[in-house]
């Protein structure tokens, strides 16, 4: 089962884009996927003009079915929607015990009925990325092209360790994805670079860059996931194949995981 976060504590760096198109891409190759908003922001729902009867928060703190608080966006795509309830949600899972596993907790009861589930969450450190961290204990990271959003990706992958230990947890950051690349823009030659040497000193792959598209704002003002709106966009063709290594990357991770297992 394919289980993912997309963080970065900077916003602005494709990371809602990223998750959408990403969740989108696995339905369409016949994955039953989960995409779960966990961003107070609730952009998801802007974008799509989704207006559920039940949120997050009818999910996490009334105890609600998970299939009345999904969206089915497609026959492979359902979405948990989330929006301003959900710093309530956060607000009273604070006292709860192990409130870091709450994820872990009601989640695994619908994991059945899903090949992937990716978690969007806000761009801080906060509970509810905490609780999809250790639930889904892998991360893809976006990266634009600036020092501030390389700054925050640094954030995250010093919080994953941080929090491994913490929790006990093995939380491994999958790859690191380039976004809103522009060549023509000198600083961005610079921002690959020190992309580069972040992926050497974590030990992260960098994935296929995703170029500047202005189809990506288009597609979300047309209330449209990209793959809907043009599927011949350079940011279509880039995250095609970024998820294309992605996919790789999971499967390459699972083969290492048995080998070790069966020779432990």
């Amino acid at each position: 089962m394919i289980k993912l976060v997309v963080c970065n504590q900077r916003g602005g760096v494709g990371k809602t884009t990223t998750a959408m198109t990403l969740s989108r891409h696995l339905a369409d190759q016949g994955l039953k996927t989960l995409l779960v908003d966990a961003d107070p922001q609730g952009s998801i729902a802007t974008i799509l003009r989704l207006k559920p009867e039940y949120y997050l928060y009818d999910f996490l703190i009334r105890k609600f079915h998970l299939r009345d608080c999904v969206v089915a966006s497609s026959p492979n795509l359902d979405i948990l929607v989330g929006g301003r309830t959900t710093m309530d949600a956060e607000t009273q899972l604070t006292s709860q015990v192990a409130r870091e596993r709450y994820f872990e907790i009601l989640f695994p009861t619908y994991d059945q009925a899903y090949d992937a589930v990716i978690v969007d969450v806000a761009p801080s450190i906060s509970l509810m990325q905490t609780c999809a961290m250790v639930y889904c204990q892998q991360l893809l990271v976006p990266v634009a092209m600036d020092m501030l959003s390389v700054s925050g990706a640094t954030s995250v992958l010093e919080t994953a360790a941080t929090f491994s230990t913490l929790v006990r947890t093995a939380i491994r950051p999958v790859a690191l994805l380039p976004t809103i690349v522009d060549r023509r823009v000198g600083l961005t030659d610079l921002m690959m670079q020190t992309v580069r040497s972040m992926s050497v000193r974590f030990g992260v792959p960098v994935l296929n860059p995703i170029r500047v598209d202005a189809s990506v704002g288009k597609s979300q003002r047309s209330r449209q996931f990209l793959a809907d709106f043009d599927r011949h966009s350079r940011a279509f063709e880039d995250y095609t194949q970024a998820f294309q290594e992605l996919l790789v990357l999971l499967k390459d991770q699972v083969r290492a995981h048995v080998t070790a297992e069966t020779a432990g």
